[in-house]
């Protein structure tokens, strides 16, 4: 949200006016890409789509949650944090969680969690495994456009390379589209793969949001 502050001017006193105006949502293409990839500019709370995919480390008293977790877990009254606790969804890498939000509460029709594991430990090669098991989920759910927020700042792991994050997720991204392609030509899969991606980012983190995702498409093209 961007706030604008109004002043007004009258003697002997002057009145503050404040006007809250909703963020419009951003949409960036990655440029010359085989596989459609955009980067959104919007919380994932508020996106709409028939599946918006979030990340969580490993559950622990000390792992709260930030940002847009923080909204998406107030809008659907505290469910994450019920989920997290008493040894329901641990957060272990690779686990997954898919809920159907009740209307009216976040804008996706379904919201699919995937485990990061260790917060501590936490480096941007993890996401290959995260990037991989999102596009077999998509593949499995039926979902043509699916949405992916890495969410790793609002988890609370700060330091990170937005860029390197979105690198290493398409690489495993890319690498189950790779695999899924091979088993269709073999005539062993059945059903639709994804046809497009889209990527939410911050706005400050946006430019090299896309810069990653760019290099791990031309690597892509490479082999």
């Amino acid at each position: 949200m961007s706030r604008i502050m109004i002043v007004l001017w009258r003697r002997p006193v002057f009145f503050l006016l404040f006007a809250v105006l909703p963020v419009r949502a951003q949409l960036l293409p990655v440029p010359n890409a085989a596989f459609p990839v955009n980067v959104l500019v919007q919380s994932p709370a508020l996106a709409k789509t028939d599946l918006q995919a979030i990340c969580v480390f490993r559950s622990s008293p000390g792992n709260t949650l930030h940002g847009s977790l923080l909204e998406i877990d107030e809008k659907l009254g505290g469910l994450l944090s019920q989920v997290r606790k008493d040894n329901l969804f641990s957060g272990e890498l690779g686990e997954t969680l898919l809920i159907t939000p009740k209307p009216g509460t976040i804008a996706a029709r379904r919201l699919l969690l995937i485990g990061l594991g260790d917060l501590e430990s936490f480096s941007a090669d993890r996401e290959q495994v995260v990037g991989f098991i999102f596009f077999e989920e998509a593949k499995r759910l039926g979902i043509n456009e699916p949405y992916f927020a890495p969410t790793v700042l609002d988890g609370g792991k700060a330091g990170l390379d937005t860029g390197d994050v979105a690198q290493q997720f398409l690489n495993g991204f890319l690498r189950a589209k790779a695999t899924r392609d091979l088993l269709q030509h073999a005539g062993v899969s059945a059903g639709s793969d994804p046809h497009s991606l889209t990527f939410l980012a911050g706005a400050a983190h946006a430019a090299r949001t896309r810069e990653g995702l760019a290099t791990a498409l031309k690597t892509a093209d490479h082999h």
